[in-house]
């Protein structure tokens, strides 16, 4: 191979190398605004829209929910079950079936996107690069795709859809390796709402008739 030639392919494999890098910066540098954003509010509440989808099972479920999110304290709604953790416990309050499950933070599986987690799981144990770009409602949505790196994650991969303009996250889907692929797409977004004092707390007058299940 002649100097002339071995010159050029060095050159393209620093150009494609660095463009490689800088993508991969750009994604890092746009999540690390999004967490920014998100650590910036006092609490936030959103309303979403759910779906879970599996073709080869002919599985397709859509539903609503929300959240309201302080820190690391959460209320969820979603199918018709209700969760809330108070910083030390995870209460799932499940009324068709008047139960109540109390199961402890400890108990959970770090690596689940819990609502704790939904504004900031991508901070680690993911690679991250820019995917596609798209825009919808007149809003520039640009995707992040993240990768697990740990290979016995059940994860195929996640693609966080983010405002580009507010920084906030739009759409998370999950794909994983048995092709079941989850979607949260924001519907609302509000933050600095007032809460109830009482808004992350278990009141266990309100259930007296229920089975209280400790785990």
């Amino acid at each position: 191979m002649n100097k002339v030639r071995m010159r050029f392919l060095m050159s393209m494999v620093l150009i494609l190398g660095g463009y490689a890098f800088a993508k991969a910066q750009s994604a890092q540098s746009l999540l690390k605004e999004v967490d920014a954003k998100v650590k910036s509010y006092d609490n936030i509440a959103i309303d979403f829209k759910y779906a879970l989808t599996n073709e080869a099972e002919g599985v397709n479920q859509e539903t609503k929910g929300n959240v309201v999110l302080n820190g690391d304290l959460y209320a969820l709604n979603l199918l018709g079950t209700t969760q809330l953790f108070d910083g030390s416990n995870i209460y799932t309050i499940v009324p068709e079936d008047e139960e109540v499950t109390i199961s402890a933070i400890a108990d959970q599986d770090e690596t689940a996107i819990t609502p704790s987690k939904m504004l900031s799981f991508f901070n680690d144990g993911y690679t991250q690069k820019m995917d596609i770009s798209q825009k919808i409602k007149g809003r520039t949505i640009q995707y992040v795709k993240l990768t697990p790196m740990d290979s016995n994650s059940e994860v195929k991969h996640t693609l966080l859809g983010i405002d580009t303009e507010t920084k906030h996250i739009y759409r998370l889907i999950i794909v994983q390796k048995n092709d079941t692929k989850i979607t949260i797409t924001v519907n609302s977004f509000k933050s600095n709402q007032p809460l109830s004092k009482n808004a992350f707390t278990f009141d266990k007058s309100k259930y007296a008739d229920y089975y209280i299940n400790k785990i």
